[in-house]
């Protein structure tokens, strides 16, 4: 029988609670925090935060706002716009990963859990390290490639072929749907996921890029495209309502119909 061992600070702990002052107030909630720093070298562990949602704003965001203000100043995570637009705020919230500025903390029952994107490297707290993402990025080249010369003001685009990049240009790479992917947990070395093939395509899509036959061989891999099984865990994942998995669809398509 095989004896199989977790790898050393795998476990999480039960971590430090931090109660509200005073008498607790009607409108409590329970938040429960991953918490990790490399530098101390321990196991990481789930701080439990009492908030009183009476003097907080609407959002997750808001209440690890007002945790990391008035609470906890070591609690470490991503954050920006606050508007759903540069995903930097992207986390696990409730099993579910998401953008904190836009998950209304009505939605959540109960104590709200939340960890960093999951089968990401952790550099603190609820901050993934995303190097490797945006290597993958940088490979499928996200930029208009042309061989013509450019003309005197722009590349024109019809509105029929404008509208071919709906669904596709609206990502703002916060990797919820790569980091819900199974494929891309077991082969995320080599399978690019679901972000970054949504991204391939959207360049695949655009009748002012000049390049899309290269594109296509340079995806035409068992891994690099191929891991993707459809299970649609992307789609259904992702904060702002795009389908990854459609995209990818279509790079495949793409590459029957030019072997046709």
């Amino acid at each position: 029988m095989v004896a199989l061992t977790l790898p050393a600070n795998s476990r999480i702990k039960d971590g430090k609670t931090w109660p509200v002052s005073g008498e607790k107030p009607k409108n409590l909630k329970r938040f429960k925090v991953y918490r990790w720093n490399s530098d101390d070298g321990g196991n990481p562990q789930v701080d439990t935060y009492e908030v009183n949602l009476d003097e907080c704003g609407p959002m997750v965001l808001d209440a690890l706002i007002k945790i990391k203000n008035e609470i906890d100043p070591t609690l470490t995570f991503r954050r920006s716009c606050r508007e759903g637009v540069c995903g930097s705020c992207a986390m696990n919230i409730d099993g579910t990963n998401t953008l904190a500025c836009t998950l209304n903390l009505e939605e959540v029952e109960g104590d709200v859990k939340i960890y960093p994107l999951p089968h990401m490297p952790v550099v603190k707290d609820l901050v993934p390290d995303l190097t490797h993402a945006y290597a993958q990025l940088e490979s499928i080249e996200p930029w208009l490639k042309t061989s013509t010369p450019a003309p005197e003001r722009e590349r024109l685009q019809s509105p029929e072929d404008r509208e071919k990049l709906d669904g596709l240009w609206e990502c703002i790479l916060c990797f919820c749907c790569t980091t819900s992917c199974p494929s891309y947990w077991w082969n995320g070395e080599r399978y690019l996921g679901p972000a970054i093939l949504l991204q391939a395509y959207r360049w695949i899509a655009d009748t002012r890029d000049e390049f899309t036959g290269e594109r296509l061989d340079q995806l035409e891999d068992p891994f690099r495209l191929y891991r993707c099984h459809t299970i649609m865990n992307c789609t259904r994942t992702c904060p702002k309502h795009l389908n990854p998995a459609k995209a990818i669809a279509e790079i495949k398509k793409r590459m029957v119909e030019r072997k046709g």
